[in-house]
């Protein structure tokens, strides 16, 4: 079989699932709308050693007389709460699905490789254009498996505002996801996806949701 017709079927089974996907994703109802996310999930902080208890002066001994509080300031007021910077590469979200309530995920997007190589000679950019793949790690938090198409979930928006979506090209940055790819429930996978974009673009962000790209949820990185 020719790589043109292994990659013709690749592209009919992914469009024909994103169909499938878009079709059911209209008969449920979806809850809270869409979002955008770009808050970086936080790690717990270690907990500070415990002060040193203090020792009551021993029967007899002289005690001086505590020492007047010297004049201070009142404390300045603080906003509620600071604004949070976005999330960038080597961040990781925490998603989760519009279809399936058990279905959710911290994804990292890892590393972004601009301009990337494609490990095809016959299977190049197209003329004025260069490939640019991003590698995201994702990790199944609820019960359920991530059994989904990274490749149809993911786009790199430029600083523009316009975006582009993933071409199945594969590229000497590393190994691409599989499709479908299938992770256990608390296990780890790690793949790319390949963009196809206009030489001289200047990425400015990278996206990624599951449900193949259609849950309401979408978490995003800053590049740069």
């Amino acid at each position: 079989m020719s790589a043109t017709t292994r990659r013709t079927r690749r592209t009919a089974a992914l469009l024909l699932g994103a169909t499938l996907v878009t079709l059911t994703a209209t008969a449920c109802d979806s809850t809270g709308g869409p979002s955008v996310s770009t808050e970086a999930k936080q790690t717990a902080p270690a907990s500070a050693p415990a002060a040193p208890a203090a020792t009551a002066p021993a029967a007899g001994a002289a005690t001086s007389a505590p020492a007047k509080p010297a004049d201070s300031k009142p404390a300045e007021s603080k906003p509620a709460e600071a604004a949070k910077a976005p999330a960038k590469v080597g961040d990781t979200i925490a998603l989760k699905s519009t279809l399936e309530k058990g279905n959710t995920a911290d994804v990292t997007a890892l590393k972004v490789v601009d301009p990337a190589q494609s490990t095809n000679e016959y299977l190049t950019a197209a003329d004025g254009k260069h490939y640019v793949a991003v590698q995201f790690q994702i990790k199944p938090t609820g019960a359920k498996a991530y059994s989904e198409a990274p490749w149809s979930a993911a786009k790199v928006i430029d600083d523009q505002g316009q975006a582009y979506g993933p071409t199945l090209a594969d590229t000497k940055a590393g190994p691409s996801f599989q499709t479908p790819t299938n992770i256990a429930s608390g296990e780890t996978g790690k793949g790319f996806v390949v963009f196809e974009v206009p030489n001289g673009t200047k990425l400015d962000k990278v996206q990624f949701s599951l449900d193949n790209g259609f849950a309401d949820q979408v978490g995003q990185w800053k590049l740069g």
